[in-house]
């Protein structure tokens, strides 16, 4: 069975109420993106960032078993 570690950091973590976690049967980053946002509507007003196997992905990509997500926050910079 498929299985996707997640990572949620900094206010990711306060909306999901939890730092890391698993789920399966998740292909894509875009599955994965409508799920988060179904489970956790709090999030859409939130600009993050998706990383996959620590690199940051701006188009939907294929998840592998054992593939690590991570849910940046917005980062505020200057």
């Amino acid at each position: 069975k498929m299985k996707i570690n997640i990572l949620a950091f900094g206010q990711m973590a306060e909306v999901t109420g939890k730092n890391s976690w698993s789920i399966s049967d998740i292909k894509t980053t875009g599955e994965f993106n409508r799920l988060l946002l179904k489970d956790f509507p709090d999030l859409k007003s939130i600009n993050f960032l998706i990383a996959v196997n620590k690199k940051i992905i701006r188009e939907d990509v294929e998840l592998h078993h054992d593939d690590t997500v991570a849910l940046l926050p917005p980062f505020s910079g200057g």
